[in-house]
Parts: C-alpha cells; sequence; structure tokens
C-alpha cells in the first residue's frame, strides 16, 4: 500500500477514535454539529462535512429511535470558500433519489464546485440523507476502510464481531419499522425546509442563494417542495417552498410533481398499490404492506450494505482476487440475489452452476459486474464505469435476454432493464478476469469484445464514470450511497397525490415554474424529462446512463470536462434574476 493509502486510513482511524462516525446523539449535547470528513478524491480542493440538525419527529410518528430525530447532509465546499454557508454565493441543495443516500452526489459536487471556483465563485452543494437513513449502521464499512481490510467489515455484519464497543444489531425488520408508516411526502418536504430554514435563517438569502433540485425521485420531491405550503395558510406563500429557492436543478429528472418520467425506476422496485388512500394507510398499519421498499431478493437493506462492502473491497484492494461473495455468510436473500445477477441464462440460474463464486475476479471486476450498465440489469441502478477483461466473454441472457429491445412486446420494458447489451464472463475457474476503466476502453490493448451478432459491446463513448472513483464514493462516507431503510408510504403518497390527505398542501402550483430550472439528462437513460416548461433548459449528455449522472469521471474520453456538472456550475453562477 502507497503512503497514500496509508495517510488515508490513518485519517479515517483518527475519525472513528474521536466518535465522527457515531449518531449525534453520543456526541456533544447540541442541536447541531458538523464534523470533517477526510477523503482521499484526486479532487482536494474540495471540502467535505457531515452535518447533523436536530429536528425531532412530531409525536404522532410514535416510538422511534433518538437517532431519527435529527437530519444529516454532506456539505461539499470549496477550500478557498467561505466556512459559513451564508457567505457562499451559491448553495444547492439536493434530495437523492429512490434507495439513494447523499453519497452518491459526491463526484457531481465535487467537480461543480470545482467547475464553478474556476469562474471565479465559490458555491456549495448539500446532499441530503432522508430520515430513514438514521436506522443505517455503517461502524463496520468505515472501520473496514480505516483498516484497509474489508473482512474486519464483515466480520461485523455477519459474525458479531464488535467493533469501538458495538455489536450489529441486524437488519431490521417490518415489524420494527412501525413509525415509518408515518413517514411519507408530507414528513420528507417538510424535513427540507425545516433544515433549510434552520441552516439559512434568513429567507432572502433563501430566495437569493439557494438552488433546490435532486437526482432521479428527488426531481420529483423537489417538485413537490416547490409547491408545499408549510405554515397551513394557504392565501400567503412566503412559506411556500418555491420562496425558498432561487432556481432548479433537475439530475436526470424533472422538477415535478408526476412520477411519468420515472415510470420504469418506480415499477421496478414498488408498483402503484392500486388502492385507495385510507386502504393503504391500513396495510402500511398492519404491516401487510412492508413499510420499507424491500424485496426477498436483490432490494432490500442488506443487498444495499453489501454494495457498500463491494466497494470498500475495490478501494482498499481493487486489484486482489475477490473473495467477498465466499466470504458472506450464505443466506437466501445473498445467493439468490448473486444468481439474479450473475446467470448467464435461465438454465445457469435454474441449475445454480457456475457460481459467481466459480470465477476468479478482482475486487474492481466485482464491482463493475454489480453496478455496469452491461451487468446489472435494473436501469435504475447502472453506471458506465468500463467492461470486463481477461478472459472469454459471453452474452447474458437473464434475467432477459441480450437483445430483448427486439422482442416484440418486451420494448417498454427499457424503463427497468436499460438500454445497454449485457455480457459475463464466459471461464468459470479460469482466468483472473480485471477491469478496463472507463478510460481504457478503446485503448490499443483493449481486446474489443464482441457480441455474439458481431457487434461490439462498448465503444468509447458509451464509457464515463471512473470504477475507482465510484468504488471511493461507495466506501468512505460516514453518509451511505444507498439507502437501506426507503419508506413504502414515501412513494404511495406520490402515487396517490391526488388524494385530499396528500394534496391538503400542495397548492401552489405555479411554483413549478417561478424560477429558471437546468434539466441535465443522460443520453442513454430512461428519464425522458420535459423542456416544455417555460424557463427550462435541458442538457442531454451522450452515452449517460441514470448513475453516470451523479458519478462521471471530471475529464470524459472525448478530452472536454464532462458536461453535467460543468453546465450546472455555468447555471450556477449565472444571473437568474434574484
Amino acid at each position: 500500500m502507497g503512503d497514500g493509502g496509508r495517510l488515508r486510513i490513518g485519517l479515517v482511524a483518527c475519525l472513528l477514535a474521536a466518535g465522527a462516525v457515531f449518531p449525534p446523539a453520543a456526541q456533544a449535547n447540541s442541536d447541531r454539529t458538523e464534523e470533517p470528513v477526510r477523503s482521499s478524491s484526486p479532487i482536494s480542493q474540495v471540502r467535505e462535512s457531515v452535518v447533523r440538525v436536530k429536528v425531532p419527529l412530531p409525536a404522532s410518528v410514535g416510538a422511534h429511535p433518538e437517532a431519527c430525530d435529527w437530519l444529516s447532509y454532506l456539505r461539499f465546499r470549496h477550500a478557498d470558500g467561505p466556512a459559513e454557508s451564508a457567505r457562499a454565493d451559491r448553495i444547492l441543495i439536493a434530495q437523492p433519489g429512490i434507495l439513494e443516500g447523499a453519497a452518491a452526489f459526491d463526484s457531481v459536487a465535487r467537480n461543480t464546485i470545482s467547475e464553478a471556483a474556476k469562474r471565479g465563485e465559490h458555491i456549495e452543494l448539500w446532499a441530503l440523507d432522508r430520515r430513514a437513513n438514521c436506522l443505517e449502521d455503517h461502524t463496520g464499512r468505515l472501520a473496514g476502510l480505516a483498516a484497509g481490510d474489508v473482512r474486519l467489515a464483515v466480520d461485523y455484519y455477519y459474525r458479531q464481531k464488535p467493533l469501538n464497543g458495538r455489536t450489529f444489531d441486524g437488519y431490521l425488520r417490518n415489524e420494527q419499522l412501525g413509525w415509518l408508516q408515518h413517514v411519507g411526502l408530507e414528513q420528507t418536504v417538510r424535513d427540507q425546509y425545516d433544515l433549510m430554514v434552520r441552516e439559512l435563517p434568513d429567507q432572502r438569502l433563501r430566495q437569493q442563494k439557494v438552488l433546490c433540485g435532486g437526482h432521479s425521485l428527488g426531481g420529483v420531491l423537489a417538485g413537490f417542495f416547490a409547491v408545499w405550503d408549510f405554515d397551513g395558510d394557504h392565501a400567503t406563500s412566503d412559506d411556500a417552498g418555491f420562496n425558498q429557492c432561487a432556481g432548479y436543478f433537475a439530475l436526470d429528472t424533472s422538477i415535478s410533481t408526476s412520477l411519468s418520467d420515472l415510470n420504469g425506476q418506480a415499477e421496478s422496485v414498488i408498483p402503484d398499490p392500486g388502492i385507495g388512500y385510507a386502504a393503504t394507510q391500513q396495510a402500511l398499519a398492519t404491516g401487510v404492506m412492508p413499510r420499507t421498499i424491500s424485496l426477498p431478493a436483490l432490494i432490500n437493506a442488506e443487498t444495499m450494505n453489501v454494495l457498500g462492502l463491494a466497494g470498500l473491497a475495490a478501494e482498499v484492494a481493487p486489484d486482489a482476487q475477490s473473495d467477498l461473495a465466499s466470504y458472506l455468510e450464505p443466506n437466501f436473500n445473498l445467493e439468490t440475489t448473486l444468481r439474479l445477477l450473475f446467470s448467464k441464462d435461465l438454465l445457469t440460474f435454474a441449475a445454480g452452476s457456475p457460481r459467481v463464486q466459480d470465477f476468479r475476479l478482482t475486487n474492481e471486476t466485482a464491482l463493475g459486474a454489480l453496478l455496469d450498465d452491461h451487468s446489472q440489469p435494473l436501469a435504475f441502478l447502472q453506471a458506465s464505469v468500463g467492461f470486463f477483461d481477461g478472459g472469454r466473454i459471453a452474452d447474458k441472457d437473464f434475467p432477459m435476454p441480450h437483445d430483448f429491445k427486439r422482442v416484440p412486446g418486451l420494448d417498454p420494458l427499457t424503463g427497468q432493464f436499460g438500454t445497454a447489451p449485457t455480457a459475463i464472463p464466459d471461464e468459470p475457474r479460469g482466468p483472473l478476469y480485471t477491469w478496463r476503466n472507463y478510460d481504457r476502453v478503446g485503448a490499443p490493448d483493449d481486446p474489443n469484445y464482441l457480441r455474439r451478432n458481431g457487434e461490439p459491446f462498448t465503444s468509447a463513448d458509451k464509457e464515463v464514470t471512473d470504477i475507482r472513483e465510484l468504488a471511493r464514493s461507495l466506501a468512505e462516507h460516514p453518509l451511505d450511497f444507498t439507502e437501506h431503510y426507503f419508506p413504502t408510504k414515501l412513494i404511495t403518497d406520490i402515487y396517490q397525490k391526488d388524494s385530499a390527505a396528500v394534496s391538503r398542501d400542495a397548492v401552489h402550483t405555479a411554483g413549478l415554474t417561478a424560477h429558471p430550472t437546468i434539466q441535465l439528462l443522460g443520453g442513454d437513460s430512461f428519464v425522458g424529462g420535459d423542456a416544455s416548461a417555460d424557463g427550462t433548459e435541458t442538457v442531454v449528455c451522450p452515452g449517460y446512463q441514470h448513475l453516470d449522472v451523479l458519478t462521471a469521471a471530471p475529464t470524459q474520453n472525448n478530452g472536454l470536462h464532462e458536461p453535467v456538472s460543468s453546465n450546472l456550475a455555468r447555471f450556477a453562477t449565472s444571473d437568474l434574476g434574484t
């Protein structure tokens, strides 16, 4: 390990010893804490901190963990900028997408802030963590990062080995999450409002400096925030969400109150309940409807946490042969998830052989197999991080045929399963498969793997995200890249937005077009966007998948700066008429 790796580990160890990664209740008795986050990002001029503000849930929510009375966000700012947020030139406040946490904004925040500094402006980006993220336990992952040992993290989560005086309590079951039946759309937009008022008390400052937005579902949440009335008096609008913002930004989404652009994503994990509001609330109250978005495999708290562990392994030992799949404690969820993700075809899935454990993969390759658009089947979890290398590659025909878009009747599933042809290593117990990073695709030594139809699987213009930075974003933050316990009520409330119980305060509909908006879309994503609204600027980024809009590398294969952050920085530093 080089000196940089040892320094990073030492810094993280100091944070662990100081208790910076533990819930705020364990720290000083203050209503606000802010702790620096040490980063190994090559964009070293950007500073990051984790901010926690005490905003207790209402008593009507019922019993809940004390840590959930705090709101958290990652604050990104330029090292040469002001220490006080109120003195920044602009502040971007970002809502994450579905099953997404604050750390997902790591790369786009650093890239955008750096670009704005080149324009002579010092801006900040606040990546919000939603209320339910208080339930996550990152002790094992961060201790594994500090020690450079992913097995230390796995032992914490799966073998009851204590770390720093803590023992993992296990993944929470539906019956332990009763209070989340009350955490829906209203609580989510109010949390953002309360946080903004607490952190930036001067409304005139908010109106002049704050840009409100988000990624994916976060754009819809920003839309509801814009139209919401927060004091209950619909005749006044000073308190309305749109009057807390100077402009809007939409990252592979639109600022709207509709799921129409995201139906592929929403339907991938939970469909419209198809019943009335009262019946839905009763189903949540009794537990008949899961209180968090959770499936028996692939989508649940455990698999979201394992993504972080895969990122950790790729961060601390990228070129080492992966043993994560073998070292994890086997269970139905993990075995089924791995078979769903790493089966060549239906016959392989049914037989359970060969398994992912039968292939020799580096840790980077294992991470690529989990999230690259040529392997991960779900469109909303896809990034363009390069391609497999080092051995024979085959077309992947599971869970969908590799060319399913050409099959009559299956084309509408593009929203769920993406657009890229899928591939898989094809030599079990064979060579060590390595990962060809995004900027090495098309290089002179690229084997240029071909599909069975003779066409290449990928090309340089389709690869935009650095897998090393993706691993870092998954591994090193005190707030997670993924969201383990996404409240079902948040989605059902949006589906049922016309019911009186949901819509009573979503009244300032003109707020959606009250300010200039920039919409930054992935050219290969399932999100269509809406460029018809007045004052909306739309930028389409060729080759980008849904996650790439957040994770793309600052320098692209065409030699240019990546377009999301450069255009977002331009928008954030422009005169928006405030």
